[in-house]
């Protein structure tokens, strides 16, 4: 799902993000004085991986009842399970009429 929205990009800019902090944390210790470089570098790549994340989203294709299809390749693979589905029900629709009508047959012989 990750890759089929293009959020990779934001997923890395997390990890970076994460990883700029454990380097901030780690500076701070020793007290150097360019950890608050670090601390900003973070704070820079947590903002652009949430912009990154919420850009599929807002600019998401709608339909023609106005929902929001986010990833269109499953959206199509579930309309095709769903014809599947309603084929399946009609056939267990007509295999259980057809139960029926041996049974009211075998109640009339009997």
């Amino acid at each position: 799902m990750i890759k089929t929205l293009k959020l990779q990009k934001a997923v890395i800019a997390f990890i970076l993000g994460v990883l700029a902090l454990i380097a901030y944390r780690v500076m701070s210790v020793n007290k150097m004085e360019s950890s608050n470089y670090m601390l900003s570098l973070a704070g820079i790549l947590f903002i652009a991986g949430a912009l990154m994340l919420i850009y599929p989203i807002i600019f998401a294709k709608k339909d023609k009842e106005g929902c929001v299809e986010l990833d269109p390749e499953i959206q199509e693979e579930m309309d095709s399970t769903e014809q599947v589905s309603e084929i399946e029900k009609t056939a267990a629709n007509e295999v259980a009429t057809t139960e029926i009508v041996a049974t009211k047959e075998k109640m009339g012989e009997v």
